[in-house]
């Protein structure tokens, strides 16, 4: 069914938008949440699994302790509420990917709540307020074969890889986000990059959302204008992008007022996000708390983190993320734009340990928003994933300052370096790539690029400096731009003064 689309800005002069954000982290701890089978990425299927992760008959859960610790360290860097005792439940419901046939989670009795994140969105800050930060384990992976879309409908058959069944999760859920406007999708994208940054600065998770380790389901609800109530919602799920869930928010106002505005009803259902086209796609009429029939998990004890403890766990908390981005600003002397550009391209702790390793700060910039930046792009890759590592951008500069090399020699040692050709040394040794600085080659060179222009010696003896330019491009490519720039000019001048 086509959906009737309404232009962004005629949404806004109708409805107001309510957002609640459920993004799921999926922990770094070694094992699973309930069991002691490795908690991995990837691996053949059905191959980290037990009786316990497999819900079979008599199997005992067990709480992993890391994973208390995690999820507290993470409510505490949410400035929630620790609960001094709490539980977990069962969520109950049949689906194929949940081997038990029921979620071992927490319900009404949260390790956190009651907290909130400051975002920063055009200048202007949004207090988004979370409501709880809950334990849970994580669902099995499903593959429809067959079809053309990928999803369950007009698949042939699908298939269960229980290896992530058992993982351990922490949901952070918000309250509603209100009196966003226009602002809305820019809002979502915000929150759930500062989310993923603070994650990723506790050491909890390695917050991968092409991976699934973090995701976001986004709920967007519509009301007219100036209304107290709130609309009927729908949730799209398993949102993997900060891209997408920016499109996510911005198509389902569209979307939605459509449907209002033709005197309709929304339904409120789960929804798919298609990444090709940014559209939403129907998934299963929603259900609320009760239809889970949720009560206490009887196989597990409380969980009651003494006050000392959690002043323990909260005496290890990083820097926050917004206050380190302002101090390196500082320290770096980026201009806003500069800094906004790292930080879009995720290059902060790249730049940082670069300069760590002796590269100065605009220079580590430089090669990893750009050079280094396209072959990622050009690979399909992440940042730092592209090939290279800050110690071997720091060495490559350290050899640009110490006149071994220039930037266009460089772009060749990082050629070697993404081919795994060895150290940059080793690179500019098997290359041959080093800077010609003796002044006896250049001297040759010189003449010979003189000679065959004498119209521009003329012009540099009468005084025209810049002239000296041809000269030193004529040397340059005489010896495959090895020549040392600076000292060429410097020779030519020197040679017709």
């Amino acid at each position: 069914m086509t959906e009737t689309l309404i232009d962004f800005d005629e949404v806004l002069e109708k409805f107001d938008p309510a957002m609640g954000l459920e993004v799921h982290v999926e922990l770094n701890t070694n094992t699973k949440m309930f069991c002691g089978c490795p908690a991995v990425f990837g691996g053949a299927p059905n191959t980290n699994v037990c009786p316990t992760c497999l819900g079979l008959p008599g199997a005992m859960p067990a709480v992993n302790a890391k994973a208390v610790e995690s999820a507290i360290r993470i409510g505490l860097a949410l400035n929630c509420e620790i609960a001094e005792w709490c539980r977990f439940a069962r969520k109950n419901y049949f689906y194929p990917d949940m081997p038990k046939n029921f979620q071992t989670s927490q319900y009404d009795e949260p390790i956190a709540f009651e907290g909130y994140l400051d975002v920063e969105v055009e200048g202007e800050t949004f207090r988004i307020e979370i409501e709880r930060a809950h334990m849970e384990e994580d669902t099995g992976k499903a593959t429809h074969v067959g079809g053309s879309t990928g999803r369950i409908q007009g698949a042939d058959y699908s298939l269960i890889d229980y290896n992530r069944a058992g993982i351990p999760l922490i949901e952070i859920v918000t309250k509603p986000i209100l009196n966003t406007g226009a602002k809305a999708p820019l809002v979502a994208k915000a929150y759930v990059s500062a989310l993923r940054d603070l994650v990723k600065a506790l050491g909890v998770s390695d917050v991968r959302m092409d991976q699934g380790s973090m995701r976001c389901d986004v709920n967007l609800s519509l009301a007219p204008k100036g209304s107290d109530k709130l609309g009927t919602r729908s949730e799209t799920k398993n949102v993997n992008s900060l891209r997408s869930v920016e499109r996510a928010v911005r198509y389902e106002m569209s979307r939605h007022a459509g449907i209002l505005l033709s005197g309709g009803s929304v339904l409120q259902e789960t929804r798919h996000f298609h990444e090709s086209d940014g559209t939403t796609s129907s998934g299963r009429e929603k259900s609320d708390a009760e239809d889970y029939r949720y009560f206490p998990e009887p196989d597990l004890v409380p969980v009651a983190p003494s006050r000392e403890w959690v002043e323990e766990l909260r005496a290890t908390l990083p820097e926050p993320p917004a206050e380190r981005r302002v101090r390196l600003q500082a320290d770096w002397g980026f201009t806003d734009l500069e800094m906004r550009d790292a930080i879009n391209a995720d290059a902060i702790d790249l730049i940082e340990e670069t300069v760590a390793a002796g590269a100065a700060p605009q220079a580590a910039r430089k090669w990893w928003l750009s050079e280094i930046s396209r072959r990622a792009n050009e690979a399909g890759v992440d940042l730092v994933d592209a090939g290279v590592s800050p110690a071997q951008v720091a060495e490559v500069q350290k050899l640009i300052d110490a006149g071994t090399l220039n930037d266009k020699l460089a772009r060749q040692v990082f050629d070697g370096l993404f081919a795994g050709e060895g150290t940059p040394a080793e690179i500019i040794e098997k290359r041959g790539l080093a800077l010609v600085s003796d002044d006896g080659p250049l001297l040759a060179a010189i003449e010979d690029a003189l000679a065959a222009q004498p119209d521009i010696a003329e012009k540099i003896r009468g005084g025209n400096v810049k002239a000296a330019g041809a000269i030193v491009g004529a040397v340059m490519k005489a010896t495959r731009g090895q020549a040392d720039a600076a000292r060429v000019q410097q020779l030519i001048v020197e040679r017709l003064s």
